[in-house]
């Protein structure tokens, strides 16, 4: 029986390397983008940022744990809704308003209770930083200790994106199927100013390099090495006295806390958050960045979100009907041939160009004698 297809393994680059990639990211980020790229553009690029910085957290949950989260907007909407509430408080207390613009329109004269706590900045940032992380380890516990993984973890997951966007629509609290936008300011800062936004930019670029920063720290930790076993050989691991389910967990809750940190940067950054923004779509448009790009590269789906990112916005302006056809044919094209992403066939690339072409192995030679 022949052996099972394989991904590339993940090689650890020398430090010089690494250094030097780091140090051409930032310069390309902070130096060139701000350089050559209109107010417009750039701000344009810093929404790819986000996208960029949920697809790192997709590329080590399901590239290194073989997870296939299909429910990231799930925690992408809600460090996105606690954001857009405490900007909507702010920007009510501007105008001397005790609720927010939207609520006065539905006859709301009183904010809600759990509205409350966003109203202190610290209280926002926390539940960024926490909220996600925590569902998604109740998530993953209930679910990685029953052993459910493969199609039935995707479905489990997705199923549960629609249900969040759904429950989203039915509140009119917070906006409905329109969701929240039309904000102000951003922690005192005014967003009409375009030094403002541009400053936007510059934090999403450095929390994306600290993102991959601390991926790449699991990715080459010994964490990283039984995350990677638990993918290929779950039962061994077991085995071996380790448990999976809490292997799992953290990698699922380490994607859901970068894709929380990404809704709330892309609040001030885009100005709008609705459920449309969260929903099964948006989800499944993560994921089409991560495998185009290589789930099991470090940079892969970086690159990946930001170019299928971008190649939507270009070619959805000249042929807006076409694109989801095209995306869809780009998806099943690298899944059915490069199931490791373009960034993964590059590194086999090279590696057969540093190894030279397989020698075949010589069959061995016998003298066959007579037997007296």
């Amino acid at each position: 029986m022949p052996a099972p297809t394989r991904l590339p393994a993940l090689t650890r680059p020398g430090p010089a390397r690494t250094w030097a990639g780091f140090a051409l990211a930032a310069l390309v980020l902070f130096a060139l983008a701000p350089a050559v790229l209109s107010d417009f553009r750039l701000n344009l690029l810093a929404k790819f940022l986000c996208f960029a910085i949920v697809a790192v957290g997709i590329g080590l949950a399901w590239g290194r744990g073989g997870m296939l989260t299909l429910g990231q907007g799930v925690f992408f909407g809600l460090g996105a809704y606690l954001m857009a509430m405490h900007l909507k408080i702010a920007d009510a207390g501007l105008r001397g308003d005790t609720v927010p613009d939207f609520m006065q329109i539905a006859g709301i004269r009183e904010l809600p209770g759990y509205w409350a706590p966003f109203a202190s900045p610290l209280v926002t940032i926390v539940a960024i930083l926490v909220l996600p992380a925590l569902v998604a380890v109740l998530l993953g516990l209930g679910v990685f200790k029953r052993r459910v993984k493969g199609a039935y973890f995707a479905i489990l997951s997705q199923a549960l994106t629609a249900a969040f966007a759904i429950l989203l629509i039915g509140q009119q609290s917070i906006g409905g199927s329109n969701g929240l936008n039309r904000f102000r300011s951003f922690f005192g800062l005014s967003l009409a100013d375009p030094a403002n936004k541009r400053m936007l930019f510059f934090v999403a670029a450095g929390v994306l390099l600290s993102v991959v920063a601390l991926t790449r720290q699991l990715m080459f930790s010994r964490y990283g090495e039984l995350l990677v076993a638990v993918r290929d050989q779950e039962e061994r691991v077991r085995f071996l006295g380790y448990d999976p389910a809490n292997v799992k967990v953290v990698a699922y809750a380490a994607a859901a806390f970068f894709a929380g940190i990404a809704g709330a940067l892309f609040v001030p950054i885009v100005g709008i958050i609705s459920p449309a923004d969260v929903g099964i779509v948006p989800s499944i448009a993560f994921l089409i960045g991560v495998a185009i790009g290589g789930r099991t590269t470090l940079l892969g789906p970086v690159l990946g979100a930001i170019g299928v990112a971008w190649a939507q916005t270009a070619l959805s302006e000249n042929f807006p009907s076409a694109w989801t056809y095209a995306q869809g044919l780009l998806f099943i094209v690298v899944i059915g041939f490069f199931p490791a992403g373009l960034a993964g066939l590059a590194t086999l690339r090279r590696r057969r160009t540093r190894t030279g072409p397989a020698q075949p192995i010589p069959e061995p030679t016998t003298t066959m004698e007579p037997v007296r």
